[in-house]
């Protein structure tokens, strides 16, 4: 769990990571444990250096604070540290590394472009998961 984390507005929020079948996120978290948003993925089956993040969203009440960019960044510094490659099929997250694409290879961080088995996979993962 990432804790010490300041959005825009200047309140504490915390990252963690709640593993789930087929479908798990990193959620970031109000200063009172309350849920705001998330980043979910999956992890294709027999590929345990692989994450897929497929959606990102945050309560339209809490937009504007900065939500977002905490859950990508904290979901890509976690990658690093678990030595996994991103695929990016959410468009938060291949804009973020479009934008700092070399910032996150220089600290480790490894990504590629998603292909269709990936979306595939994320179609069954969804729809199972429903």
């Amino acid at each position: 769990m990432a804790e010490g984390l300041i959005d825009n507005t200047g309140a504490a929020v915390t990252v963690e990571l709640d593993n789930a079948d087929p479908i798990s996120s990193y959620t970031v978290r109000l200063a009172d444990g309350t849920p705001v948003g998330r980043a979910d993925f999956v992890d294709p089956p027999g590929a345990a250096t692989e994450r897929i993040f497929f959606h990102t969203e945050v309560d339209q009440e809490f937009g504007g604070r900065g939500l977002a960019g905490l859950l990508v960044r904290e979901a890509l510094a976690d990658s690093i540290r678990k030595n996994l490659t991103v695929v990016p099929v959410c468009p938060l997250f291949a804009r973020h590394l479009r934008t700092h694409g070399d910032e996150f290879v220089a600290a480790g961080g490894v990504y590629r472009r998603a292909t269709p088995t990936d979306i595939a996979l994320v179609t069954r993962a969804t729809r199972s998961g429903a």
